[in-house]
This record gives C-alpha cells, structure tokens and sequence, in this order.
C-alpha cells in the first residue's frame, strides 16, 4: 500500500513517498518518516514492513557512516548501492529475512547524479526514474511519456505532480500527503510536503 517514486533530472534526483503508517485495514499515522539521510548527498527510501524497513535502514545508515569515519570519505551512491545490495542479499539467504524496497537517491562530485532501485529480493538497478508500491502501476507510464535527461527541477516537480494525482485519482487506498525531497550537488533539501488537496 506504500508508494515511493524518484525521477533523475540534470544534476538533481527528486525523490516523494507518502507518508501513511498503516497495518492490515488499520491507518495508524498520517507522518511516517519513510526517507533516510546516509551521508550529504545519500538519501534511502524504504517502503515494506514497519519493522523491518526502520532496522535495516538504520543499520546501512549507521554502517556507512562508520565508513566515512574510519576511512575520512564518504561512500560514493554507486558503492553505496552495491553495499546496500550485498547486506540485502546476505539477510535473505538467513534466517531474518528483511522486507524492504527501497530508492536510493545520491549525488557523486565525479558522476553526478544516481537512482538505484532495489526490491526485497536484493536485485539492483540503476534508473533514470522509479517506483515502489501499488502507485507504481498508475505512474510509471506518465514518467515513460512524459521523462527527458535534461529534466529542470521544476519540470520533474510537474512530473512528480502528475503522478501523485493520478494515484489519488486511481488509487483504491487514500494516501493524503507526501513528502519531497531533492538531492544535488549541495546536499539534501526538503520540499514543501504535497497533499491530495494541493494536487
């Protein structure tokens, strides 16, 4: 029932997840936290269950930054990716298996810009655009007409936009509000959250 998205533009990835906490048919928060910082230009999304999705999520965070401490650098979103991917992979063929999707939004000085999607069965991929979750099925056709390499910011917002109101248009569950965020060459940056009302 989670939705998260991202979309890769020129210098920039926009990342937006809904922010519903929720179990069986049961809504339990309207403010879940869903996007972890794991380092100034490294941002993951997670979606999948409560648990599982806050353990793991701050495991990665809390390894890369004992990276960065004991080698005076930081993971680039590339090694980053891969790191996430193996940790993933090692938990699945154990006995606590993580359920967890995720985004992985970062910005490298050398290569510039990075999404990666990765699903619980540990498989990577690098993607220009992305989406996890049941919204996934309404607006990844919008971002295959509508996506160009030379994105601006403001025209991946529209993007973004389009695809939060097809899923509140479509979409069977109420997801009220989603938070945005932006990672470039300067770090992290919130957006202001999007509602269903403002869409």
């Amino acid at each position: 029932m989670e939705f998260l998205i991202g979309i890769q533009g020129d210098g920039f990835v926009l990342v937006a997840s809904d922010m519903t906490a929720g179990r069986s048919v049961f809504l339990l928060k309207h403010d879940q936290e869903k996007m972890y910082k794991m380092s100034d230009k490294l941002l993951m999304l997670c979606a999948g269950e409560t648990g599982d999705t806050v353990q793991f999520a701050e495991y990665i965070q809390k390894n890369i930054q004992l990276y960065r401490m004991r080698n005076g650098y930081e993971l680039s979103p590339h090694a980053a990716a891969y790191f996430t991917r193996k940790n993933l992979a090692d938990f699945l063929r154990s006995r606590t298996p993580y359920a967890v999707n995720m985004l992985l939004a970062g910005y490298d000085d050398n290569e510039g810009p990075a999404l990666y999607f990765m699903d619980y069965l540990a498989s990577l991929n690098k993607v220009p655009y992305g989406a996890h979750g049941y919204g996934a099925m309404f607006t990844l056709s919008i971002m295959d007409r509508l996506y160009r390499k030379d994105l601006k910011q403001e025209e991946a917002l529209d993007i973004l936009k389009k695809c939060l109101a097809e899923v509140q248009k479509r979409f069977l569950i109420n997801l009220p509000a989603f938070q945005v965020k932006v990672v470039n060459k300067d770090g992290i940056h919130d957006l202001p959250v999007i509602t269903a009302k403002s869409l």
